[in-house]
């Protein structure tokens, strides 16, 4: 992703206007900049950000939807959308927040920036991210005849989006993703007493699980590794892009995923491997995806938005 040099541009008299209303501490008044703001007077945030939306990996469907919406909307016209990594954005987006400067991301949730800060999406009148998600479980033809317990576990783990964000928080925090994901485990043995229910101990059974490099997959997968590891498993978890962690599923190079999203966001992957992989349904509901922005920034739409004329 193509950082943007927040301190080389500033904090704008634009800017300075948004602090005002929002109640941040700059007590001038009367200021005003032609060229900061549209015809309604709001901040042209657009100016401000360079006509750039942060993304994350090229390829990922919320960006591919970010992507759609400056096609869609008259008001991303001349925007483009920069990518680089999940954890690249969040960089940026804390960078952009401890300044209290504008910024625009590509977001989902669960994650764990909601939980640290104030956050909002968006509105898209448009319905170009879709409605809710779902994150789903696919595993490789065979793994049911092969490996039985491991799909059992598979089959039966689900959970909360706060469950995901409250270990996604932790390794944010600076724990590793494996403790996070064993801390998880200890704080909460009901809920992987459900998960292993009617399995038995295996004797080191490998088991390779993929996922793609996003917070919530990397929380997600090493809670489900951990718990496999308990039962005996001898686990392996490989991250890849989203195109090659569909793949090898469906290749039967590795044996399943808890990091499937979809309708939306890996709607294209699903529809190219759906006829050679196991779909076993939904482990966590309610995701969504967007276009998000702190809290602070006077702008509720993505139609409120200036495009660069």
């Amino acid at each position: 992703m193509l950082k943007l040099d927040w301190k080389r541009l500033g904090i704008t008299a634009g800017l300075s206007l948004t602090l005002v209303a929002a109640g941040c501490g700059s007590s001038d008044e009367g200021s005003s900049d032609e060229g900061e703001s549209g015809d309604s007077g709001e901040t042209n945030y657009g100016e401000e950000l360079g006509y750039s939306i942060t993304g994350i990996e090229a390829g990922a469907g919320v960006v591919a939807g970010a992507e759609d919406a400056v096609e869609t909307y008259d008001s991303l016209e001349g925007w483009e959308v920069t990518t680089s990594s999940s954890g690249a954005m969040a960089t940026e987006l804390g960078e952009a927040i401890d300044s209290e400067e504008p910024i625009i991301v590509t977001g989902w949730t669960p994650h764990w920036k909601f939980a640290k800060y104030d956050l909002k999406y968006l509105e898209d009148p448009e319905g170009v991210f879709g409605d809710a998600e779902e994150i789903r479980t696919m595993v490789r033809e065979g793994l049911e005849e092969d490996q039985p317990e491991a799909y059992q576990i598979l089959d039966q783990f689900n959970w909360t989006a706060e469950d995901m964000e409250e270990v996604m928080l932790e390794i944010d925090g600076g724990a590793e993703p494996q403790e996070a994901a064993q801390n998880w485990i200890a704080d909460n043995e009901e809920a992987v007493n459900e998960w292993t229910d009617g399995t038995e101990e295996v004797d080191g059974n490998e088991i390779e699980l993929v996922y793609v490099s996003w917070d919530s997959e990397i929380a997600s997968t090493n809670v489900v590794a951990e718990v496999m590891k308990e039962q005996g498993f001898d686990v392996t978890i490989t991250s890849l892009d989203n195109g090659p962690m569909w793949e090898t599923v469906a290749t039967g190079d590795s044996d399943g995923m808890v990091a499937a999203w979809l309708p939306a966001t890996h709607g294209d992957q699903f529809e190219q491997h759906e006829d050679s992989l196991v779909d076993l349904g939904v482990n966590l509901e309610g995701a969504k995806v967007g276009l998000v922005v702190p809290d602070y920034m006077d702008v509720d739409s993505i139609e409120d938005l200036q495009p660069d004329n």
